[in-house]
């Protein structure tokens, strides 16, 4: 395909990132931009279909699918973008997933080898700048600044944490036991996880958003860009299991979920509760001024994949980067339930 404009926003939490990459979009006659969630993705769609006709506006998740017949503008999770549709626009949100050791293979086969036809925008963290110049490519930077101030509120008891609030867990448990110590003492709250159906979990931002219920217990989801009326963030935890081991939250996560607060001009804090006791001084003064560690290298595996014969497609996803900057990722759930029952059929 070839490559046109390239534009990298890049800038914290509560900038405006993402809606100028959908008001650029809405500026061209197609276009697609990806997202690392469901929710976000059901969420700018949702948007979009009040300005544009339904008609023309498409939704793909792996959760939902609405593709009207003449869709000419697509809105999906990274994992879900048809990258064969050629498209004047194409963004990606918060590319700096790229680094997740889970997921940041697909963010990088997307930064890599998707395009738009006159556009392609990547949004994220300026954590992502040394990564991108790597491309070498033509691309325009824009720096974004934080429309509000964010500040560190300290520690404080659940039974004392003011409305507005959004309390972080890492575990469907703890949202459950925060949820209901809420509920006895506060009247109510929302539960926002990923893992909760999308009828589920769209009603529940709904029940907080339209002010039925002044609290909000989530996952880290809520720090991957969905927009929610929010004046301060508490971490019940700063440690989650992912998927391998349990491990403390790196800075840069912690400042993505704690930017969640504070809507456009409105100021926002963060803070602790429950058992963590205390967040290092000078990760405090990080986190505020959204000074994060660069990100030197993203997860990458092979996409172009030789499906002749079963060895000759091991072979291909077994194949390692060429670049520095890349590193292979292993494990991957797809990749060990194919070799799984090659296996099982080479033993049978």
């Amino acid at each position: 395909m070839k490559k046109n404009k390239i534009t990298a926003v890049l800038g914290p939490t509560n900038t405006g990132k993402t809606f100028l990459a959908i008001e650029t979009m809405l500026s061209f006659d197609t276009g697609m931009m990806g997202f690392p969630l469901r929710l976000l993705a059901r969420e700018v769609y949702d948007k979009v279909i009040k300005k544009v006709d339904p008609n023309k506006v498409a939704l793909i998740t792996g959760e939902e699918k609405i593709i009207p017949a003449n869709a000419k503008y697509y809105f999906c999770t990274v994992e879900s973008m048809p990258v064969d549709k050629i498209l004047e626009f194409v963004g990606i949100d918060e590319i700096q997933m790229c680094s997740d050791h889970e997921r940041g293979h697909i963010f990088t086969d997307r930064l890599l080898n998707l395009r738009g036809e006159k556009q392609t925008m990547f949004m994220g963290s300026q954590t992502m700048k040394s990564i991108l110049n790597n491309l070498n490519e033509k691309i325009e930077f824009i720096y974004k600044e934080r429309f509000s101030k964010l500040t560190y509120s300290g520690h404080k008891k659940i039974s004392r944490i003011e409305r507005n609030s959004a309390i972080i867990a890492f575990s469907t448990e703890e949202v459950y036991a925060i949820a209901e110590l809420l509920r006895r003492q506060k009247g109510g709250c929302a539960i926002v996880m990923g893992s909760l159906s999308p009828k589920t979990r769209n009603s529940q931002v709904s029940l907080y958003q339209s002010g039925d219920v002044d609290y909000l217990v989530a996952t880290d989801a809520i720090g991957m860009g969905i927009n929610m009326d929010l004046k301060n963030v508490y971490f019940s935890n700063l440690k989650k299991f992912d998927g391998k081991k349990l491990r403390r939250l790196n800075l840069s996560e912690l400042g993505q979920i704690a930017g969640r607060a504070g809507r456009y001009m409105s100021d926002g804090t963060f803070g602790i509760t429950g058992e963590v006791k205390e967040i290092n001084p000078d990760d405090i003064e990080l986190i505020e001024n959204h000074k994060f560690e660069e990100i030197k290298t993203i997860f990458w595996r092979n996409s172009d994949l030789d499906f002749r014969n079963k060895n000759s497609l091991i072979a291909s996803l077994d194949e390692k980067p060429k670049k520095s900057w890349l590193r292979r990722i292993y494990e991957c759930e797809d990749e060990k339930v194919l070799k799984y029952f090659l296996k099982e059929n080479n033993n049978n």
